[in-house]
């Protein structure tokens, strides 16, 4: 018996529509490997953190009728919100699954949430405390003052520190399992964990995140490193 889907993308108001392309070729890659029946296809063009987008409640609906599962290519194209895509786990008449992250359980997909909402949090953080320090100080934003590029460098290290603590969660653990760098770049792939630039892991940008740690490590026991 064919499995049956509900596909759907999205792409913000910012995006191109070619991210509407990667995500199609996320989703028939999946569906190329499995015997199914597409029910419908609905996109949105609107931001992940509005659960309200007309197409995405049209393939919630069409979901609970007939059964099938949502496929997306992605999990924050379906909800940048931790606690709609909680919601929509404990739902009986859902059930979705993420192209990318073919091989994940509820549990992988439960922690990847968490850590992205966690990393949308700093993120946030981080520009309104500078935005904010920068005005305390005076500084017209976009004007070049002395001393810019140090601050600069300075600000992307320490940016560069908390995306390598980020990925440490998932990391550090493989590693004390005795995986390789591969098995480990391997593992981050099969979660749908994408790098810092939105691209694949492989065994060199593993090795760059561990020799980052210890960096940061050092950087905290000497400051003016």
């Amino acid at each position: 018996m064919k499995k049956q889907y509900v596909t759907y993308c999205r792409v913000s108001t910012r995006e191109q529509s070619l991210g509407l392309d990667a995500q199609m070729r996320d989703i028939e890659h999946y569906l190329a490997s499995h015997d199914h029946e597409v029910l419908g296809h609905f996109s949105d063009k609107q931001s992940g953190a509005d659960d309200d987008r007309p197409e995405f409640q049209k393939a919630l609906r069409l979901v609970r009728k007939t059964g099938a599962e949502l496929l997306v290519s992605k999990l924050d194209r379906l909800s940048r919100d931790l606690a709609m895509i909680a919601k929509l786990m404990k739902e009986k008449d859902v059930a979705f699954r993420i192209a990318s992250m073919p091989g994940a359980d509820s549990m992988m997909i439960g922690i990847y949430a968490v850590l992205a909402q966690k990393e949308r949090e700093m993120i946030s953080e981080r520009t309104k405390s500078a935005l904010a320090a920068a005005k305390r100080r005076g500084t017209k934003l976009g004007g070049y003052r002395e001393g810019a590029l140090e601050k600069a460098n300075a600000l992307r290290t320490k940016v560069a520190d908390k995306q390598a603590e980020k990925f440490a969660k998932i990391i550090m653990p493989l590693k004390q399992q005795g995986m390789t760098l591969t098995g480990i770049a391997e593992r981050l792939n099969e979660m749908g964990i994408v790098t810092v630039r939105g691209g694949a892991w492989e065994a060199k940008a593993v090795s760059r995140v561990l020799d980052r740690l210890s960096g940061a490590m050092i950087r905290t026991l000497v400051p003016s490193l």
